[in-house]
């Protein structure tokens, strides 16, 4: 077929999502499929020979022109896309659902050991897993499955190319030793490299202890005089035992001030 590369240039350049080959073949009816398939193995050679601002992407199962990530700050710029955040518990989710499907929601949860009912509906509103159908069990629950868009967002040409556990578990080792090599303290710095005024050039020196001025202090009051303490201490006593005394003794009429006078 003639001019076969310029037409699937054009159909890759207008597509929004990854081209398979069975699609592509359905537009271009008239080529085979090994035609089809030298055509964009020669246009991913020629964008890699030169070098430019995009490439060809075998992604998701179909073919996709890409920018070059080293041109991603300008890109982002102009289109200003709105970046796809997950939590961890949906990052968890999700990996267990590239790696067990396909699987139902008991699955998840006995794997995490909590609800994942809200993760579910959040991953599928995201289209980055769907519902193959229901398992024919009690209850017939929904079967889970990653979609395309996870392969394109991720950027596998499969489900061959996620990682094995075993190189998950040899990265993780590498990022532990990575982090125990990196010095957690490297101490003081000298005076000579430390920034900024010292304390020396910040406060001024002080005078000696015994040169600085001392707040004065109450002087004690003078004591008593031995007579006055005596008076103090023994008038009290006295009126209380004179009264004593008259409590005592009983009182005559003549010396009763209410007694009558007698009479001569």
């Amino acid at each position: 077929m003639e001019d076969i590369k310029n037409i699937l240039e054009s159909l890759l350049f207008v597509a929004q999502e990854p081209l398979s080959i069975d699609r592509l073949k359905m537009i271009l009816d008239a080529a085979e499929t090994k035609e089809i398939r030298d055509a964009l193995n020669a246009i991913a050679a020629e964008y890699e020979a030169r070098h430019g601002g995009f490439y060809l992407r075998e992604v998701a199962g179909g073919y996709q022109i890409r920018t070059r990530p080293e041109y991603n700050q300008w890109v982002t710029l102009l289109i200003q896309p709105s970046p796809l955040r997950l939590s961890k518990a949906a990052l968890e989710t999700l990996a267990i659902v590239a790696y067990k499907q396909p699987l139902i929601r008991s699955d998840i949860e006995h794997i995490r050991g909590v609800d994942c009912g809200a993760i579910l509906r959040l991953l599928l509103e995201r289209k980055l897993i769907r519902v193959l159908g229901r398992r024919e069990i009690p209850g017939r629950p929904l079967i889970y499955a990653t979609t395309k868009r996870f392969l394109e967002v991720f950027d596998l040409k499969d489900l061959k190319d996620l990682p094995t556990p075993k190189e998950i578990q040899e990265f993780g080792n590498s990022l532990s030793e990575k982090i125990a090599e990196t010095p957690a303290d490297l101490g003081p710095a000298p005076d000579d490299a430390r920034e900024g005024p010292q304390d020396s050039e910040i406060w001024p020196s002080l005078p000696p202890e015994e040169d600085l001025p001392r707040e004065p202090q109450d002087e004690p009051e003078p004591p008593l005089a031995r007579s006055e303490e005596t008076e103090i201490a023994t008038e009290s006593p006295k009126i209380v035992e004179i009264s004593q005394e008259n409590r005592d003794e009983p009182q005559t009429a003549a010396e009763s001030p209410n007694a009558p006078e007698r009479q001569s």
